[in-house]
């Protein structure tokens, strides 16, 4: 199979860490991309960093690389590809899966150094 494509958001994200019993604020559901997880023991935002939330703990400065999709479900070893390239040059990932495609997320200070490892991987990255 080829190697994908990705896309380089322009936008830095902030992960978020809250209670589980805590309600999302209406503000995240503005923004143009964010992701939620929620578990019995905890709930996970991921947002613009321009967006500021008053979490249990956060982290900011994540650059995202999006798989360009859609991809099938019976597609395999997509994000493993990935994360194995990346793992390989010591580069640690948040990555989040959505019905229609996979999402990597590396910090900035680290993207560069993804971007040339993926691109030595045979992968294809889109910039704006």
């Amino acid at each position: 199979m080829p190697k994908q494509t990705l896309a380089v958001l322009e936008q830095q994200f902030t992960i978020h860490s809250f209670a589980a019993s805590t309600k999302p604020v209406s503000e995240i559901f503005e923004q143009d991309i964010y992701f939620l997880g929620k578990t019995e023991d905890e709930l996970s935002v991921v947002v613009p960093s321009h967006l500021a939330l008053d979490s249990l703990d956060s982290e900011s400065g994540w650059r995202c690389l999006e798989v360009l999709g859609p991809l099938d479900f019976s597609l395999t070893g997509i994000l493993s590809g990935i994360a194995g390239v990346l793992a390989a040059q010591n580069i640690s990932i948040f990555a989040i899966s959505t019905f229609d495609t996979d999402y990597i997320m590396v910090k900035q200070d680290c993207l560069n150094q993804a971007i040339s490892a993926l691109e030595k991987g045979d992968y294809q990255i889109s910039q704006s």
